[in-house]
């Protein structure tokens, strides 16, 4: 292994592997280790870092320019299958009394006046070795102990840490965790239902560290604003961890479908029937993609539609397995979760499409029901929303090129009619003065019939049924605008007017 010795120019690292990994037979576990070294050198290569990837049975090590090891490390940290990388020196060594003494002068100035502890591990078959790591580990510390402060077995200042093979050594004392799990892609493909809120990409993040390849479904209830919204938290995911994988979103506009819901079912049972709409549109895309499985954020009792009796009648829908990792997990886990894989602060700007959310859903509905209602829904509608989806390749696409200009304002144009689209009681609760109530069902309907010589501006809660119902009205000639932001934007820009606003 002499072709990766750590020279001033060049840093190498020591890939280690899950335990996922290690506890395999030897065919899988060769398998899983070709596809981590096939997805780490897709992350480095669109890094631009400089590199050559080793693999042995025990460890992968990727050699890096001085340049590039900063980024590339950071890189590791995203492939699944990786428990810790390493910064190393590699040392050949001959006998135990050659590899202490090469290693009490690496390690000389980093024990310097600090506790430390060293921690020595055997890599490979048992007996290649003709000592124990209690050997090692006690001789070195031996010889370092003068220059420290002392061994702390437990916390120490330092860590100094060797894996040792037959003839080579690795040093090392810092180590980067990364999120181990298997590697991206030993698993089938999977369909993630994804909404762009917290939970749905976490959900699809904790699949994807189990090996399962992901495709994205979308069934946009909130027109272009929700679309880009929920594109930016794929692509987040997308650039970050889905090395050695081409993802895909399928973009579905389910206007038609929430339409014909409205018309035709019972308020109580949207949200139910709306789920199973959905997981039809997911199961039509896995088998086009063959696929195995749908993937949602569903946690139990966290909304109506997630009681037990509920998921139940929705997950009878299709005949895929619905795996819903996230079942057990608290509100505050998810956020949690969202902040380390990076999709936090994206899906906090995902608004809450409420149009369909009724005052009274039910929580303990049967199939039978659901069944009969949706019968009266013609099923063409979801079969042309599905033969019009938009498709993306996430980890091409190009999101600034996608934005509407014109759809979102942050004013209210002297003259402009302003739209409330909130509940009758949130606009009598306050408005912006002069607005018109206009709730959100009834605009749908009646937003080709205003006046064309008229420019409006409509709010909502939190801009996404104003977003959504302003890209239609824009699409029907008229000139329309969303107010940017949702209800708390606008109320901070009536009182920079001097306008009365809601006492909060």
């Amino acid at each position: 292994m002499t072709e990766m010795r750590t020279t001033p120019d060049r840093q190498l690292l020591l890939v280690r592997f899950s335990g996922d990994i290690t506890t395999k037979a030897e065919a899988t576990r060769k398998r899983f280790l070709q596809r981590m070294a096939r997805n780490i050198k897709d992350a480095l290569k669109t890094s631009g870092a400089q590199h050559t990837v080793t693999r042995t049975r025990d460890r992968i090590f990727v050699s890096l320019e001085g340049k590039d090891i900063e980024r590339g490390a950071t890189d590791l940290q995203r492939i699944f299958g990786i428990q810790s990388l390493a910064p190393v020196k590699e040392l050949a060594w001959d006998s135990l009394e050659g590899l202490v003494r090469d290693a009490e002068i690496f390690f000389r100035d980093r024990v310097q006046n600090r506790l430390f502890a060293v921690r020595a591990r055997r890599v490979g078959e048992r007996g290649s070795l003709p000592f124990r790591s209690g050997e090692v580990e006690r001789a070195l510390g031996t010889a370092l102990l003068p220059g420290a402060a002392g061994v702390k077995l437990r916390d120490p200042d330092v860590t100094v840490a060797l894996e040792i093979m037959p003839g080579t050594a690795y040093l090392f004392h810092e180590r980067l965790a990364g999120p181990g799990g298997v590697p991206l892609g030993v698993e089938s493909r999977g369909i993630a239902l994804i909404s762009g809120g917290f939970d749905s990409p976490v959900a699809a993040w904790l699949m994807m560290k189990r090996g399962v390849a992901l495709d994205y479904v979308l069934c946009n209830l909130g027109g272009r604003q929700q679309q880009l919204e929920t594109l930016a938290v794929c692509k987040a995911l997308a650039d970050r961890w889905s090395f050695g994988t081409r993802p895909h979103l399928h973009v579905i506009n389910f206007d038609g479908v929430t339409r014909a819901l409205q018309d035709h079912v019972s308020t109580r049972l949207w949200q139910v029937v709306l789920k199973r709409f959905m997981m039809r549109a997911g199961q039509f895309i896995a088998e086009e993609r063959d696929a195995q499985a749908l993937i949602t954020g569903e946690v139990v009792a966290q909304v109506s539609s997630q009681t037990l009796p509920n998921l139940a009648v929705i997950s009878s829908a299709t005949h895929l397995p619905i795996l819903r990792p996230l079942v057990g997990f608290n509100k505050d886990e998810i956020i949690g979760q969202a902040r380390a894989i990076g999709t936090h602060d994206l899906s906090a700007q995902v608004g809450e499409y409420c149009a369909l959310v009724p005052s009274r859903p039910a929580t303990r509905t049967t199939e039978n029901r659901v069944s009969a209602e949706e019968a009266s829904i013609d099923p063409s509608i979801l079969q042309r929303a599905l033969a019009e989806r938009t498709v993306y390749d996430l980890r091409a696409l190009d999101i600034t090129t996608l934005d509407q200009p014109g759809l979102q304002i942050d004013h209210v144009p002297d003259g402009a009619t302003v739209l409330d689209l909130r509940s009758k009681s949130g606009y009598q609760g306050w408005h912006y003065p002069g607005a018109l109530f206009l709730d959100f069902a009834n605009a749908l309907r009646a937003y080709s019939q205003l006046d064309r010589s008229q420019e409006y501006v409509l709010y909502c809660e939190f801009g996404l049924k104003s977003g959504h119902l302003a890209e239609l009205m824009q699409n029907e000639g008229i000139r329309a605008h969303h107010f940017a932001g949702g209800l708390s934007a606008l109320v901070a820009f009536a009182k920079s007017k001097g306008l009365s606003t809601p006492e909060i």
